[in-house]
């Protein structure tokens, strides 16, 4: 039986070197199709632009059908294709909207629109590691089926199955925490063994410190509450694609310049100003250039590498993550006792998320109703200054055993 061909899928063909040992060929990405190469162009730090031009491969290479039909002689591949091509553009982040695609399209092409029942969604969950993911997943193929459907090219009602939402994460950094895993990032020096000299065989530290941006980025994303993406964006300079910080005013503009704005709000903030003193003094010492969170002199795409060596160096538990420190920042501005409003405006949320989520840290939280135990005084309630038996709290009349005595009042 011939092997079934694999989909159009990126490779990355690695460096190739001379016999002499001189780089010839630097690493490239390459669209690998039905046993063809075609190049892209792009080399292997430019991974967002090769999958950029896969996306635009296979919607040249195939057009979905437009007509009106049956669900039953509609290919989910073309509704998925019609939805790529209407929504791709105004998608925030594209390289993992195409992931997405690309994985609904292996598993669900070649299926008909009346195979989309709860049974197949379930099937698709357990294809996939984790049942979030799924769910994510999921959830573009239902938009995919009611733009189909809205556009008028079927008329069939199709509902997709979702496995249920998990569980929020509530882990947060206490300050002891934060404090630990900010001085590991600044003072962590790179190894290197010793090839020659006294010390030859001996791995010793250098003078690199290879995860001083990792301290900034977590400085920056505990102070503000801001998403990763928005942290690692962030400039002293307006910029197309950059988060823009007015260190004249203090006030940081979360939404890069030219992205639409989504659900994920992303309101201008004014900053702490501790972290204010931080921003304009890394300005003024040119250890941000074009950017505040930089590599070797470069902007990052994402710190989640670096981030995981700090978590581990500090011995923190492995579940704490870049999204931690957004986490963190509500959680201190709860325990802080900020209204509940506030810092929903503050961090982008709804008060209602905010309050659901992060609510119980509020020192207020639940505290009238704790206080609802005690009875009420009437008049007759302290006569003499002396209060009476009614007036104390239930627990120390009673006197359980071994607890406190019945004749001391709570």
């Amino acid at each position: 039986m011939p092997r079934q061909a694999k989909a159009a899928r990126l490779w990355l063909r690695p460096d190739r070197y001379g016999a002499d040992g001189k780089l010839v060929t630097r690493g490239a990405w390459i669209i690998l199709d039905h046993g063809r190469h075609f190049a892209t162009g792009c080399l292997a730090d430019q991974a967002e632009e090769a999958e950029a031009k896969l996306a635009a491969h296979i919607a040249e290479k195939y057009r979905p059908d437009r007509r009106v039909r049956d669900i039953e002689r509609i290919d989910v591949a073309d509704v998925l294709s019609i939805y790529n091509d209407d929504k791709r553009e105004g998608q925030a982040n594209k390289a993992k909207f195409d992931e997405r695609m690309l994985r609904l399209g292996e598993w669900w092409g070649g299926k008909m629109l009346s195979a989309v029942t709860g049974e197949t969604c379930r099937a698709y969950t357990g294809s996939r590691p984790s049942p979030g993911g799924a769910r994510r997943d999921l959830e573009d193929l239902r938009a995919a089926i009611n733009h189909h459907a809205r556009q008028g090219l079927h008329h069939a009602i199709v509902g997709v199955w979702l496995p249920p939402k998990g569980q929020p994460r509530e882990r947060w950094l206490t300050r002891s925490e934060a404090a630990k895993l900010i001085w590991y990032c600044w003072r962590y020096r790179e190894e290197q063994r010793r090839w020659r000299g006294p010390n030859k065989g001996k791995t010793l530290p250098t003078t690199k410190r290879p995860l001083q941006h990792v301290a900034r980025f977590i400085l920056i994303g505990l102070y503000t509450g801001t998403r990763a993406a928005a942290v690692a964006s962030a400039s002293p300079y307006r910029a197309s694609g950059r988060s823009y910080v007015d260190l004249e005013a203090g006030i940081f503009y979360r939404l890069a310049e030219g992205h639409r704005a989504t659900n994920k709000r992303q309101p201008p903030v004014p900053l702490p100003p501790h972290l204010l003193a931080h921003l304009r003094r890394w300005k003024e010492k040119a250890i941000a250039s074009s950017h505040f969170v930089e590599f070797n002199g470069r902007p990052i795409r994402s710190v989640t590498t670096g981030f995981r060596s700090a978590v581990a160096g500090a011995k923190l538990d492995a579940d704490v993550t870049p999204h931690t420190l957004r986490h963190t920042a509500a959680t201190w501005l709860m325990q802080n006792g900020v209204p509940i409003w506030q810092a929903a405006g503050f961090l982008g949320m709804s008060p209602e998320l905010v309050e659901r989520t992060y609510g119980h840290h509020h020192p207020a939280h639940l505290h009238e109703a704790a206080n609802g135990f005690r009875p009420r005084r009437s008049v007759g309630d302290n006569v003499g200054g002396v209060a009476s038996a009614k007036s104390k709290p239930l627990i120390s009349l009673v006197g359980p055993a071994g607890l406190e005595p019945a004749t001391r009042p709570l």
